[in-house]
């Protein structure tokens, strides 16, 4: 943690919505004036799209039928680790974008599901933002959760995760539903012992609840809609929160035990700019500090 330079990171896995909670963080950043490095957790993969096959291919064949990238095996956490490390002393360190795409690699000239080069972050960033999944993993002496000064986990329950990674592969990648199955059954090991522990180190916890039937979330046809969902927001330290005032200001929500708040699902970014607006001031006000002082 840094007083100097700052880190905030959103963990959760692959469908969990943590996009969400990155656009409303890139709102507030915008408002105040804050100029964050943004860093993707796909780009710290420690394979490409066709050697992560090639891999996955060879793990099958040699009887593991659990390779998957929720691994901390197949992730550069070292490197991770380091660069969250590097920044907070310095403000800056190593990183690389992950092309997607068609459409992220054609400025690159590259093809689609390579990394870019590695390059130095630029000098004059106020924080580091990071969005992916394992902003707080911890595996043997790798320890990135130490590092941030805030970390969000963005936790649907299970059956509405898999809803949503679904119909959005379904939809947006062209995946059979057989195909997406067995890419949840692949990386449950791995979901259980590296992404769902990460859940008891965040600071705040996001959990979308619906409040519709998903019992079988493999034959829903739709995604549950935010109206048609509750939002629980746990916090680890409910020290200096002023739930009154959340509770005043957004309708409909109540306290369901002394560091929980549950409000209504089509309220999640309004309780989002709530709840990390102030964090934001304090992260800058430290800093200003800090400066002043160097």
């Amino acid at each position: 943690m840094s007083a100097l330079h700052p880190i905030i990171a959103i963990t959760g896995s692959s469908g969990a919505g943590t996009s969400t909670v990155t656009r409303t963080f890139q709102n507030i950043f915008r408002r105040e004036g804050v100029k964050a490095a943004i860093i993707e957790g796909d780009s710290f993969h420690r394979y490409d799209r066709l050697e992560m096959r090639k891999r996955q291919a060879e793990a099958e064949a040699a009887g593991n039928t659990h390779f998957s990238h929720f691994g901390a095996d197949n992730n550069l956490l070292s490197e991770l680790e380091g660069l969250f490390r590097s920044y907070a002393e310095t403000g800056n360190g190593q990183s690389r974008k992950y092309l997607h795409n068609a459409e992220e690699a054609a400025p690159y000239q590259q093809e689609p599901g390579t990394f870019t080069p590695w390059e130095t972050l630029p000098d004059d960033t106020d924080m580091l933002f990071y969005e992916g999944l394992h902003g707080a993993a911890v595996d043997g002496e790798i320890n990135v959760a130490q590092h941030p000064d805030l970390l969000v986990g963005v936790v649907p329950v299970i059956n509405l995760e898999w809803i949503q990674k679904l119909i959005r592969d379904k939809t947006q990648r062209g995946y059979s539903a057989e195909a997406v199955t067995d890419t949840i059954l692949r990386r449950m090991p791995d979901y259980v012992n590296t992404i769902v522990p990460q859940f008891g180190r965040t600071h705040v916890n996001f959990q979308r609840v619906p409040v519709v039937d998903t019992s079988n979330p493999f034959m829903s046809r739709d995604i549950p809609t935010a109206d048609e969902s509750i939002l629980v927001i746990r916090f680890a330290n409910p020290k200096g929160i002023d739930f009154q005032y959340l509770l005043n200001m957004i309708h409909d929500s109540y306290m369901s035990r002394a560091n929980t708040i549950v409000v209504p699902g089509g309220k999640m970014e309004l309780a989002m700019q709530l709840i990390f607006t102030p964090f934001v001031w304090r992260m800058m006000e430290r800093r200003k500090r800090a400066l002043g002082q160097a």
